[in-house]
């Protein structure tokens, strides 16, 4: 497959008159799938209607048919199409933090969406992105777009249109690049269908930001228990993973240098994840800083980046300090975790 790819300015005004913008959408109308651009990461966008354009996303990517997708619309309208009812919660925070980094879950219409989309479920996920490339590619094809991120399925998410190409060149059938993404996670992700509001995955959006709106909200007790069913799309399988194994180590400089070590008296390239403060601190062969301890939200910016700058590097094992598991830590950790396989070292 020839993979087309476009570059749209995303500060102009009017994009959905653009060339590109509607030659993507006129993609998407045809059931074919387009990498399009959210603040939060870059989405394979596929028409949430039909089967044969989700069935594609979960080809390209090489996704389990299982993972449920999270709708992007335009418009808070187009949810009377396929969603039985809002709650009071849910329309709070679509006040919110729409368009934004939020995806609500709310029980489906049946009849309307791909089963393939919501696989099966009878809930369905959906956020309106707060990004002008992907909003006017969602205005000029007045479809609901399932998206999930744009990369090969259980690697790092796209943060660039490069990152894309890289992942997906000759598997989908264009590639609308406005730029580097600015949050860096996904959304977050509330389930809303019943009694307390439950974060399934955190992400762009903090526990401690919806519960200033809706008040009280509880975290899925999936995210740590293991044995727990994930019931929040892209939390079932191991995600984010760079190639070579990555450990989370819980203790000090001293220990995590004694891991470095040993790692490199076995003949081994050792790589450390860290952030600018302490960046000149290890000995490993690569050590590479993802954004200020002191300002958690430059680190989810650039976490993807990063994991995927040690594939470039070459490196066969890395370590990585752990960050304060509150507010947007808590999706920065999760991200470890989940790239780690919840491989932890503790001291």
């Amino acid at each position: 497959m020839n993979t087309k790819y476009w570059k749209v300015d995303n500060s102009v005004g009017n994009l959905e008159e653009y060339p590109q913008v509607l030659e993507a959408s006129e993609f998407l109308k045809k059931n074919e799938v387009v990498a399009i651009p959210t603040e939060t990461v870059y989405g394979l966008g596929g028409n949430a209607e039909s089967d044969e354009a989700v069935g594609k996303i979960f080809q390209a990517k090489g996704r389990p048919s299982d993972n449920p997708l999270i709708i992007h619309i335009a418009d808070k309208n187009q949810l009377n199409a396929f969603v039985k009812s809002i709650p009071d919660s849910a329309a709070q925070l679509m006040g919110a933090f729409w368009p934004g980094p939020l995806t609500i879950i709310f029980q489906k219409k049946d009849g309307t969406l791909s089963e393939k989309a919501t696989a099966g479920l009878e809930t369905v996920a959906v956020r309106m992105p707060n990004h002008p490339v992907a909003l006017a590619v969602l205005k000029s094809c007045q479809l609901p777009i399932a998206a999930p991120s744009a990369n090969t399925s259980g690697k790092p998410s796209p943060t660039t249109g490069a990152h894309v190409l890289e992942d997906l060149n000759g598997k989908v059938a264009g590639i609308l690049d406005g730029g580097a993404t600015g949050v860096g996670v996904e959304s977050t992700v509330i389930d809303c269908t019943e009694g307390i509001p439950v974060i399934l995955r955190p992400g762009g959006i903090t526990k401690e930001q919806v519960e200033a709106v809706i008040g009280e909200v509880r975290m899925d007790k999936a995210l740590t228990d293991l044995a727990s069913a994930p019931k929040s799309p892209g939390m079932k399988y191991q995600h984010y993973a760079p190639n070579a194994p990555l450990y989370l180590v819980n203790g000090s400089k001293l220990f995590l240098d004694s891991l470095v070590a040993e790692k490199k008296a076995e003949g081994l390239r050792v790589g450390v994840l860290t952030t600018e403060e302490q960046v000149g601190a290890y000995e490993a062969d690569v050590v590479l800083a993802c954004g200020y301890r002191s300002d958690l939200e430059t680190v989810a910016s650039r976490l993807y980046q990063t994991l995927r700058s040690f594939n470039d590097a070459g490196v066969d094992i890395i370590f990585s300090e752990m960050f304060p598991n509150e507010g947007v830590g808590q999706a920065i950790m999760n991200r470890l975790e989940k790239a780690a396989g919840h491989r932890v070292l503790v001291e």
